[in-house]
């Protein structure tokens, strides 16, 4: 069974089939107006479907024009002009060229049949042909459209895998470094209950039984943390001796990075205070990586680096002078990192042009209130 056809194909096919029922009772070059208006007016409501079955409608409908207009006299030589570019739009070759002889070589017989002359042919390459040739570059645009199109969605996907792919390396990685932090912390601990515990005396029985458990406790969430790593380390890598920078490494940085071609100014604002161990680290990551961004991909020449403390918040901004926003290309998920670091501590961060025309990083930390 055919599938239902589009709603204005039925109405072309409608407009064709009144043409012909109205031939069939004005022109008195219709030798059975009965025969024209049934046998016309059903191939004329073919046309409905000529974009569901091209090639059979375009057979039928050649067939019947050869039958009741060997003199190209009526509506269904107009159909096949229509017929023609329908070919070219919704078929390829061989199938295209196929439909395309249905239409001209009954034409040319006919042609002959009654003596060809050359405006025969000219008539020819101009209603069926032309509207053919059409109709094929109709076909290759639309094709070439939904490449464009497809292409598109496609890179799209891939670029929502890639930074899907970099949000979950980023988060192995800030999850590695925190592994770094709690290690040393619960180390700091466990060492803390041992000495607590070996100057108690025979009196505190009791309670040093509890900070044995405690120290016991502490040395199993050790154990249990390396066991983490193991899961969150990459190939090949090892448990880092060094310890995570912070805050106090930014000077350090800062004059590194400046020893270059490019100028880097520090200044801090407010009271420093200290930091949790994880927020420091992530001010620290925040800064260099605004740094990076400026060496590696804006070209700039000057880079300002701003802490601010306030009333517990901390405020980091980068600012260059460089080439302003652009896609750091392959690689460049410098920023991603800084989001799930910033949403980690439930901070904000925002890239935004600067005043001098290049980039501003900055982020909004929100700090812990001392106990």
């Amino acid at each position: 069974m055919l599938p239902a056809p589009p709603r204005v194909d039925v109405a072309l096919a409608a407009a064709f089939v009144v043409m012909t029922l109205a031939e069939a009772v004005l022109s008195p070059d219709v030798s059975s107006p009965v025969e024209h208006a049934v046998v016309g007016g059903l191939a004329m409501a073919l046309l409905a479907w000529r974009r569901v079955a091209p090639l059979v409608v375009t057979a039928l409908i050649a067939a019947v024009n050869v039958l009741m207009n060997p003199n190209g006299e009526f509506s269904t030589l107009l159909s096949l002009v229509l017929i023609c570019f329908t070919i070219g739009s919704e078929t390829r070759p061989p199938r295209s060229y196929a439909g395309l002889l249905m239409v001209v070589v009954p034409f040319i017989g006919v042609s002959i049949a009654h003596g060809l002359v050359p405006s025969d042919l000219a008539a020819g390459l101009v209603f069926f042909v032309g509207p053919w040739l059409v109709g094929g570059l109709v076909q290759s645009r639309i094709e070439r459209s939904d490449e464009a199109v497809a292409r598109a969605e496609r890179l799209e996907r891939e670029r929502e895998l890639e930074a899907a792919r970099a949000a979950a390396e980023e988060r192995t990685r800030i999850a590695r470094e925190l592994h770094d932090i709690v290690s040393h912390s619960i180390s700091v601990v466990t060492i803390q209950t041992q000495a607590v515990r070996r100057r108690l005396g025979p009196e505190h029985a009791a309670e040093a039984a509890d900070l044995a458990a405690v120290e016991a406790t502490a040395r199993e969430a050790l154990a249990e943390m390396r066991r983490l790593f193991g899961v969150l380390r990459a190939e090949g890598e090892s448990v880092s001796l060094a310890p995570q920078p912070g805050l106090s490494e930014l000077g350090r940085l800062v004059e590194k990075v400046g020893a270059g071609d490019m100028r880097v100014r520090l200044s801090v604002e407010g009271e420093p205070v200290d930091l949790p161990a994880g927020v420091d680290l992530a001010a620290y990551r925040i800064a260099q990586e605004g740094l990076t961004n400026a060496v590696r991909h804006s070209g700039a020449t000057r880079a300002d680096v701003r802490l601010r403390y306030g009333h517990g918040t901390l405020d980091i901004e980068v600012e260059d002078d460089g080439h302003g926003l652009r896609d750091p290309g392959p690689g460049g998920h410098g920023l991603v990192g800084i989001r799930e670091r910033v949403a980690l501590y439930d901070g904000t961060v925002d890239l935004t042009a600067s005043p001098s025309g290049g980039v501003l990083l900055a982020a909004h930390l929100p700090l812990p209130e001392a106990p």
